[in-house]
């Protein structure tokens, strides 16, 4: 999951700090957790605000 995330982040020149504030988290703790895969699979409500805070469609994130 984490890698789908990092290339959208990339692609837009967005840090995870900074992803972490814009999709609302009070700290880094749960994007580092999907980071470090100690959240391996994120509810849908997590990937709808990080989906959010990209600009992108859920779909970005799905397995294909």
């Amino acid at each position: 999951m984490w890698k789908k995330i990092e290339q959208v982040l990339n692609d837009k020149g967005i840090s995870a700090n900074q992803l972490s504030k814009l999709a609302g988290f009070k700290n880094n703790s749960t994007i580092y957790a999907i980071k470090n895969e100690q959240i391996k699979n994120p509810s849908f409500e997590l990937m709808e605000r990080i989906a959010d805070a990209l600009d992108v469609s859920l779909d970005e994130f799905r397995d294909k």
